[in-house]
């Protein structure tokens, strides 16, 4: 777990001090379910509601991202599920076991990148992440510098390993936080943000290695506010809006939900706009050399493979210089947007 070092706090963030609440044994958690949450609600002092009564499911072996503007309530429930604060209602379960009560048990196999690393500023990369290695009661400290010297390799840090992390960039100590995750083999990875401060290649190497992390085994939960984060490394993802989950699925799933849009590519734009409008579509939108609108479900008894062919023959009967025509899927961009009304960052 590398939420903070031993014995320095993780930024002066004050956690609830509230005692967690009396809770009925949590329901049944289905095998292949690594977190599964019920209701899971949190209210701040003063009645800010920051999570409102979540039901999540994260399949073991997924790359789950958990998808959401700033501020929709996505940190709050990862440090509920770390037991970093208490939840005000429902019930939460990591790796089987219920959370908070079980802490002791849970994160020794949990590796958690939350908020950003908490470092020790006048120590090395190096030793921070002894000091991180050493922290953790299953680390067998004969081993220690192998599992240092693999994690900041696998991050891309060998060369400023002994460099003070107080002049490391904010890239570099994201870099190292994930190295921390690392040390060790877990079962689930959660990771809140982890490519904030990277740049394009930064990001890129992230991401591959989530992938790899993947590949071997460990289920990895990622937070993030990046739609093509998301789309480029996650198998399964939740989108989050204002402390409430809208929808949970595959991605492939969420991004089916967004409807298509029928795409012409043509030099004639203002002719072709005007045949698919008397033809009943709507949406529609154009550029420079295309014209794209909304397609709808078609109709029982008239299949879009019967509707889309005798649209083109329409086009090309009425004069239109067709060089393109076909569908375009829905993005997990499209899926957002229709579901929140809200625009997104795409790549930040």
């Amino acid at each position: 777990m590398t939420q903070a070092p031993p014995t320095e706090p993780a930024g002066g963030r004050a956690a609830d001090a509230r005692p967690a609440p009396v809770a009925a044994p949590p329901p049944p958690v289905a095998v292949d379910a690594v977190i599964s949450t019920s209701g899971l609600t949190k209210r701040f002092r003063g009645g800010q509601l920051a999570v409102d009564g979540l039901d999540l499911t994260v399949p073991r072996g997924s790359v789950f991202g958990f998808l959401g503007p700033n501020g929709s309530g996505k940190t709050t429930t990862i440090r509920m599920l770390m037991g970093l604060i208490a939840p005000s209602s429902g019930r939460a379960t990591v790796l089987g076991e219920p959370m908070p009560q079980s802490v002791g048990s849970v994160l020794p196999r949990v590796g958690a990148l939350i908020e950003g690393p908490a470092l020790y500023g006048f120590l090395s990369g190096r030793d921070n992440l002894a000091r991180y290695d050493a922290a953790d009661p299953t680390a067998d400290p004969r081993s220690r510098e192998r599992r240092v010297r693999e994690a900041l390799d696998r991050v891309g840090l060998t060369a400023a390993a002994g460099k003070k992390a107080r002049a490391y960039s904010l890239g570099m100590k994201q870099r190292l936080g994930l190295a921390a995750a690392l040390l060790q083999p877990r079962e689930l990875l959660v990771l809140d943000e982890p490519t904030n401060g990277l740049d394009p290649q930064g990001m890129r190497e992230i991401r591959a290695l989530v992938r790899e992390v993947a590949a071997e085994g460990t289920t990895v939960f990622l937070s993030s506010h990046l739609l093509d984060e998301i789309e480029q490394v996650c198998t399964h993802a939740a989108v989050m809006s204002r402390g409430r989950l809208l929808v949970q699925g595959t991605v492939a799933e969420l991004a089916a939900r967004a409807q298509g849009r029928l795409v012409v590519r043509t030099a004639d734009v203002a002719q072709a706009a005007g045949i698919l409008a008397a033809h009943g579509l709507s949406g529609i939108r154009a550029g420079d050399d295309r014209v794209d609108a909304e397609t709808s479900p078609a109709p029982p008894g008239s299949p879009e493979d019967d509707a889309l062919p005798k649209l083109c023959a329409a086009l090309v009967e009425a004069g239109v210089r067709v060089r393109g025509f076909g569908v375009e899927r829905g993005t997990l961009e499209d899926a957002f947007v229709a579901l929140t009304g809200e625009g997104f960052d795409v790549a930040g």
